[in-house]
């Protein structure tokens, strides 16, 4: 059981390295391509917008195959993927090598939560997606850093050539550890669509779409951010980096101990943070400690928020486990995609100081639809009185 959802958390690093990596190298980036900060930001907000259009599709077309096989396809192409980018091709097909392995990047996540899942018992569910998920917030430890650091020191395409490294570790672990993971009983497409048609779950959706958007506004600039407004080094952003991943760490720790028993409380208590960080940011001023432990905080709050966003969609639909992580994995990305451009065209229009305050205004409307959820639970939960 755990070694399922270890090795799953491994493939996550890599993925997540690659698509979250790109964060901290933005400027180089742009500065490579001659290009603004926003227009580079579509390297990002393009990976997140393919997995939203695509990951459900791609997750149900292959539920029927065995899932190592899945896993292992998955990380393969993410090794083509940063390989091709190492070698600084021009910026359209930098581009496409971006966006190749988003087609599968939600494949190998719902495949890695479901298989990590089913081998355990019910309650112990949430810890062992939390384990998996864990590989978001290692990564924002580890290798997201690494990769600003890298392209900081030596050039940004030795960042993608890390990357790189890291997905054949994770493809080598999941090759050489895990059993074939033939899938045995298989739902058809109609019972795996039908939670569509549940305005729960609809709702929901909305939920983790705007949670992630509103997180994202800011944390797709962060180096951008910090480097303008705090007047920040290459070097002690990446400091930063590492500081907001290790409160990251913590805080998926602590949300997937409790989340489980307490959904919609850590769902707001998350939320309140989009509201929280802004201020925060603005109040803290240029000087270390104040500025560090606002990152600090910062971290603590973003990282669960994908795992929670996770948990509550799947609460809403437990009978099409798989399709559900997709299509969490799917609107999450959604989220990262509108949430970046959003702050990407008021950046370009004002300044990145702004993004914060973008990031605000959808965390507000997500907590407005959580409450608005908890009412419609309880309404159709509550008794109904016959007269006599």
């Amino acid at each position: 059981m755990k070694k399922l959802a270890y090795i799953g958390c491994l493939g996550v690093v890599g993925i997540i390295t690659t698509e979250f990596g790109i964060i901290g190298i933005l400027p180089q980036v742009a500065a490579h391509y001659q290009i603004s900060i926003d227009k580079a930001g579509v390297l990002l907000s393009a990976f997140a917008l393919v997995i939203a259009l695509t990951g459900p599709v791609m997750t149900l077309l292959t539920s029927g195959f065995d899932r190592k096989k899945v896993m292992l396809w998955s990380m393969g192409l993410f090794i083509l993927s940063t390989l091709g980018s190492a070698m600084a091709p021009p910026f359209w097909l930098l581009l496409v090598l971006r966006m190749l392995p988003a087609f599968l990047q939600p494949v190998y996540i719902s495949t890695a939560i479901a298989a990590a899942v089913s081998a355990a018992p019910p309650k112990e569910a949430p810890r062992m997606m939390s384990v998996v998920m864990g590989g978001i917030s290692i990564a924002t430890v580890t290798t997201v850093p690494l990769s600003t650091w890298l392209a900081g020191h030596i050039t940004w395409q030795s960042a993608f050539m890390m990357q790189t490294a890291v997905s054949i570790i994770a493809s080598l672990s999941i090759w050489l550890l895990l059993p074939p993971m033939p899938v045995t009983e298989t739902k058809s497409y109609g019972d795996q669509l039908r939670i569509l048609k549940r305005g729960d779950f609809l709702l929901t959706s909305f939920i983790n779409f705007m949670m992630i958007a509103a997180w994202f506004s800011t944390y797709s600039y962060f180096a951008d951010y910090l480097g303008q407004e705090k007047q920040m080094s290459e070097t002690m952003i990446s400091s930063m980096m590492l500081l907001f991943g290790i409160t990251g760490v913590v805080g998926n720790w602590l949300a997937g101990k409790v989340i489980g028993s307490h959904m919609v409380a850590v769902t707001l208590l998350l939320l309140s943070g989009t509201i929280v960080i802004p201020f925060a940011l603005a109040w803290c001023g240029y000087e270390g400690v104040p500025v560090m432990g606002v990152i600090a905080l910062w971290g603590l709050w973003y990282a669960p928020s994908i795992l929670a966003g996770a948990v509550n969609m799947i609460s809403a639909a437990p009978d099409a486990l798989e399709f559900a992580n997709s299509l969490a994995v799917s609107f999450g990305n959604l989220g990262v995609s509108v949430g970046t451009a959003v702050s990407g065209m008021v950046i370009a229009t004002h300044s990145v100081a702004y993004a914060p305050w973008v990031g605000m205004a959808f965390g507000v409307v997500a907590i407005i639809a959580v409450l608005l959820r908890a009412f419609l639970r309880a309404r159709a939960s509550a008794p109904v009185c016959v007269a006599q």
